[in-house]
């Protein structure tokens, strides 16, 4: 078995505007950088499908899905928040992007690939059951261990996400539901200023202050991940993947480099193989440098991949 990195060229017709982080060649620096390192003929290419409405609604309100498709324009941009906005092509965009983490899903459940990266756009860690925000419509880790839950009949899978921003959709989807283990950290106090207080018991987030550096990161999950994953023996992980902690990406200020995302991801591999035979989904959220977004994925995906 592989690696397998699913993406769809419509993840690259999603536009918010000239200028806005979140763009289209975010894809095409990680693409460069995984033939420049010289491991894609390492890893195995999958496109990703579109996402059904039945797929989002296992997360997301009958209203918001209608609500976001009824909001793609057709032509120019129309805007959900001051910083998220639809053009033309978003909205098959987004049942790529969900698509591509549930085919990936279903794929590494089934046995045929050990784990996979989905490199698609638009992100989806903010979104939140009944609202899109912060560059997010439907939140595509959310709907793939909605998926592994009540589709393939697991009965516990973690969700581990070290974008610099909290996930606060991915928590309003899970807190409380025993059968999630959310485990994360962020710059914090930081958009979307939460995951800091009242925290579910099956919440595990570590609010970090700004230019804290991938020892102190590195540091906490030993001690707080770690224990807490073993304990919980997950049947499967999730990973909400964004590089923006790193020290190089302007839309954060932490102090992250590439080793310290290839050692995380490590440590992920290794507590799936211990207890979730190997089986991760993996899918892209925030990183706008792009050349420390492209390097810190690469770093991923041969963590991922052991290679």
């Amino acid at each position: 078995m592989a690696t397998a990195v699913y993406s769809h060229p419509d993840c690259a017709w999603h536009m918010m505007g000239r200028g806005h982080p979140e763009c289209p060649e975010r894809l095409q620096a990680i693409e460069d950088q995984l033939i420049a390192s010289g491991i894609a003929p390492l890893i195995v290419r999958e496109d990703a499908p579109l996402a059904q409405i039945d797929d989002l609604a296992r997360v997301h309100s009958a209203e918001h899905i209608a609500y976001i498709e009824g909001c793609a324009p057709s032509e120019g941009y129309a805007w959900i928040d001051p910083d998220t906005a639809m053009n033309p092509h978003s909205w098959k965009a987004a049942l790529r992007a969900a698509g591509a983490a549930i085919a990936a899903t279903d794929a590494v459940i089934e046995g045929r690939y050990d784990n996979a990266f989905c490199s698609v756009r638009p992100p989806g860690h903010h979104a939140e059951p009944a609202r899109a925000m912060g560059f997010c419509f439907f939140n595509n880790v959310a709907i793939a261990a909605r998926r592994a839950l009540d589709v393939h009949g697991l009965e516990r899978v973690a969700i581990v996400d070290f974008d610099v921003h909290h996930g606060n959709g991915t928590e309003a989807a899970f807190a409380g539901d025993e059968r999630v283990l959310m485990c994360s950290f962020f710059q914090h106090p930081f958009y979307p200023f939460s995951g800091a207080e009242h925290q579910a018991p099956n919440m595990l987030n570590l609010p970090m202050p700004a230019r804290t550096k991938g020892d102190v990161v590195r540091s906490a999950i030993e001690t707080t991940w770690l224990p807490r994953l073993a304990a919980f023996k997950p049947q499967m992980i999730f990973v909400s993947a964004g590089f923006d902690a790193h020290r190089e990406d302007d839309l954060g200020n932490m102090g992250l480099v590439e080793d310290d995302y290839a050692w995380i991801t490590e440590q992920i591999r290794l507590v799936a193989e211990r207890d979730a035979r190997g089986r991760i989904v993996s899918c892209l959220e925030g990183g706008y440098n792009l050349s420390a977004l492209g390097r810190s994925a690469v770093a991923h995906v041969r963590a991922l991949a052991g290679i």
